[in-house]
């Protein structure tokens, strides 16, 4: 299924991305912060994203922008490495699509209330960005649930 593309992120967000994937390798982690590495789709170089995964029902989530490289990416591979700190973890990277993704997305201002603005700055989900939003635009979004490999 193919989705528009989003929106332009912010210009701080590369570097204060490269930032926090910097201090992972040093073991530092700090606030909801994860890089998942995940394969490009034609080099198969690992390429590394911040990423905020947030827990529905005992399984794991990530949430972004439909057309992002990593998010094509991850849809391609259907794999990465997810880490903390100096914890590595393969992932399985299963995408969730709407309808069935809805209600797992409006749990993400709860529990990751600091990327709300991500995605309402972008417009991808209306003011003020609360749950009943998030479940309105999961079309919108990408969501994978992140698995043991």
């Amino acid at each position: 299924m193919e989705r528009d593309a989003p929106p332009a992120l912010p210009g701080w967000v590369r570097p204060i991305s490269e930032v926090i994937v910097a201090l992972q390798r040093f073991g530092i982690a700090f606030l909801s912060f994860h890089v998942v590495r995940i394969p490009g789709r034609r080099t198969g170089q690992l390429r590394a994203t911040v990423v905020s995964p947030f827990v529905v029902g005992g399984q794991r989530y990530v949430l972004s922008f439909g057309q992002l490289a990593w998010v094509r990416n991850a849809r391609a591979a259907g794999w990465g490495l997810l880490s903390r700190g100096r914890r590595e973890t393969k992932v399985r990277l299963t995408e969730i699509v709407a309808p069935e993704s809805a209600l797992i997305v409006r749990e993400f201002p709860a529990q990751i209330p600091a990327g709300v603005q991500f995605f309402t700055r972008t417009g991808l989900v209306a003011a003020p960005g609360g749950p009943d939003q998030f479940e309105a635009a999961a079309a919108k979004l990408a969501l994978f649930r992140i698995d043991p490999f």
